[in-house]
């Protein structure tokens, strides 16, 4: 058998060695934009990196990027493997057909899959920054090939019930941050603390006031027809220093006192130039109490937050679509819920507690929140059919359980250990 090694055989050779290259590259390509985090993107972006602000663009459309690369990898691989096929016959004859395909998927294997791949995985925003620019080229070029079997690949996953959103990877980032933070907690890099603040700022947006409020039964008004001294009284007793004012009737809310409004005024009416007993039987709360501020059951944690720093105030009441009263929350409720619960000298310990016991069981009062129970215990209780853990369990049992009952739903067991009417007011909650 003749070899013939002449220009042709080396160019081949030299034609299969730059296939495989650039099968390197599409290959090295995909994984860095794929692996890259938009996150660090961004911020190289932002301080003047051109590159990343290209694998930024390029990866808004990932569809398309993929669809793309997968396409020119296929056809230098395709390519590359016709040629050594083509040359490993020539030189060795029909029979080298195996020989030829052992060889390319050995070349392809290493040099063109696992070799840029594993650089790509290991400095993925530094490799996306290089290939942006190129890759783009690429994009251009293939788009209307891309573009079309795009539509038939949609068109097949459509015909069976998968419908494909180009913008799934923007509201899967809420996802991605918190499953990097349960990650981090569990290898010990990110303390349980500063997961539960930032995972409770994340959730801000996706809480409805109603589930965080004080309910309306726990609320504490003034009648704006008691006696200015009853008032101040009760002010000076209570532990908040706003109280919603009343006329009449409960539901009747009317205005908003302050304390300091009112020790300013009693201190006017008492010490000051007007200072008479006629002027103090005169006084009106109404005068000195704040216009009220009402918000819908409905609205998200972040959306009132925002509001309350906008409108410069930290005190609403909440109505429901009637505009019945149901509650009232507080700036300092939307911040417990990112950094936990907040206490000065003045606070008493009225808030409901869980006390654990040997066998890994709690007690816990019903009206304590399933949040506030999962952060914690590290638990995961489902909390979007209830926010109590009362609540939780009636929702599963489908009745108001009694006494001793027990329930056992979500990898727990539950015990009913008090009930006031019909409400669960303390139960036993162990895993199982």
């Amino acid at each position: 058998m003749e070899y013939g090694f002449d220009t042709a055989f080396w160019l081949t050779v030299a034609g299969i060695a730059f296939l495989l290259v650039l099968s390197a590259f599409f290959s090295g390509s995909e994984t860095a934009l794929t692996a890259a985090s938009r996150g660090k993107l961004r911020a190289k972006a932002d301080k003047g990196d051109r590159g990343a602000a290209r694998a930024l663009d390029i990866t808004e459309d990932n569809e398309r990027l993929i669809g793309s690369v997968l396409l020119g990898n296929n056809l230098v691989n395709i390519l590359a493997t016709a040629l050594v096929t083509a040359l490993f016959t020539r030189l060795f004859g029909e029979s080298a057909i195996a020989l030829a395909t052992l060889v390319m998927t050995l070349l392809v294997l290493i040099f063109a899959e696992v070799l840029p791949k594993t650089y790509a995985i290991t400095k993925a925003e530094e490799a996306s920054s290089w290939v942006a620019a190129p890759i783009k080229v690429v994009i251009f070029i293939f788009s209307p090939v891309v573009s079309a079997v795009r539509f038939f690949v949609r068109g097949v996953l459509k015909v069976f019930g998968v419908n494909i959103d180009p913008d799934s990877h923007i509201l899967a980032i809420h996802d991605e941050i918190a499953g990097a933070l349960q990650l981090g907690h569990s290898e010990g890099v990110v303390e349980k603390e500063d997961r539960d603040r930032i995972l409770g700022a994340l959730d801000l947006n996706h809480r409805d006031v109603e589930e965080i409020m004080l309910h309306r039964s726990q609320i504490e008004m003034i009648n704006g027809d008691d006696e200015p001294e009853k008032i101040l009284s009760q002010c000076l007793s209570s532990r908040y220093t706003r109280l919603p004012v009343y006329k009449d009737d409960p539901e009747n809310i009317i205005g908003v006192l302050h304390a300091k409004d009112l020790l300013r005024a009693m201190d006017r009416l008492t010490r000051g130039p007007e200072a008479s007993e006629a002027a103090l039987a005169l006084f009106r709360v109404q005068d000195v109490a704040m216009a009220p501020y009402f918000v819908p059951e409905t609205s998200t944690l972040g959306d009132q937050m925002r509001e309350f720093l906008r409108r410069r105030t930290h005190f609403a009441l909440v109505v429901d679509e009637y505009g019945s009263l149901q509650g009232l929350i507080t700036l300092e409720d939307i911040l417990e819920e990112i950094v936990g619960e907040i206490t000065d000298e003045f606070d008493q310990e009225e808030e409901p507690t869980a006390n654990k016991a040997k066998d890994g069981s709690i007690t816990v009062d019903g009206s304590m929140t399933i949040r506030d129970v999962n952060r914690a215990y590290d638990w995961n209780l489902p909390d979007e059919t209830a926010v109590t853990i009362a609540g939780l369990v009636i929702y599963e049992a489908e009745t108001i359980p009694s006494v001793g009952q027990v329930f056992s739903f979500h990898g727990f067991r539950f015990e009913v250990i008090e009930r006031a009417a019909n409400r669960i007011t303390q139960l036993k909650i162990r895993p199982l």
